[in-house]
């Protein structure tokens, strides 16, 4: 996981008892600042991509290749087990983050061309709303309406792969979404430009 190695790095800083108790980047941005932050992201986007390009053509020994097993769907299974790995990892205390960046890592494998309208999705509305779970949640819903408008009906493993994880996201998010609805949700204003103008 990306801020424990980081943490480690930085001298045994464990930001799940910092903030909000998160493991994510966004924990990692506003408790130690934008370097680590970074860290973390890069560590947990090549993970998701990692488990999806290079875990399933590994040749393990003493398990033979199934003519069987599709190529594809063992692909996609490898990814989802890298996102929900991400969340709840096994090595610390099933503690983790909440699955988005290790998604993107996969998403950049899988269908790197809905990579951009996703990222632009996110800014939007991070820009206008300044919730990142909310940003986060509706540029994962928006990962399998663009599969379907942009690759459908070639890309259907990807769509279904796509529309499971928008859920998945929905769960782990689900706290940030309680918080929302009762007002208490923490909002990144920094990122509010057009607040601040009109202020």
């Amino acid at each position: 996981m990306g801020s424990l190695i980081v943490g480690k790095i930085r001298g045994g800083v464990d930001i799940r008892k910092l903030g909000s108790g998160n493991a994510g980047g966004t924990n990692a941005l506003r408790t130690q600042g934008l370097a680590f932050a970074l860290g973390v992201m890069v560590i947990d986007v090549g993970k998701g991509a990692l488990a999806t390009w290079f875990v399933p053509g590994i040749d393990l020994p003493f398990v033979g290749a199934s003519a069987e097993i599709s190529r594809a769907w063992l692909t996609l299974s490898c990814a989802a087990a890298a996102v929900i790995g991400h969340v709840w990892p096994m090595w610390h205390q099933f503690r983790g983050g909440k699955g988005a960046a290790t998604l993107i890592g996969t998403l950049a494998i899988l269908a790197p061309a809905i990579l951009l309208p996703i990222v632009c999705i996110w800014i939007v509305v991070l820009v206008i709303s300044g919730y990142v779970g909310l940003s986060t949640i509706l540029a994962g819903v928006a990962s399998p309406v663009l599969i379907s408008v942009m690759q459908l009906p070639d890309a259907q493993p990807v769509f279904i792969y796509c529309t499971v994880m928008a859920m998945y996201l929905l769960f782990s998010h689900r706290s940030n979404i309680a918080r929302m609805f009762r007002g208490e949700e923490t909002q990144f204003r920094r990122a509010m430009i057009f607040r601040r103008r009109t202020e």
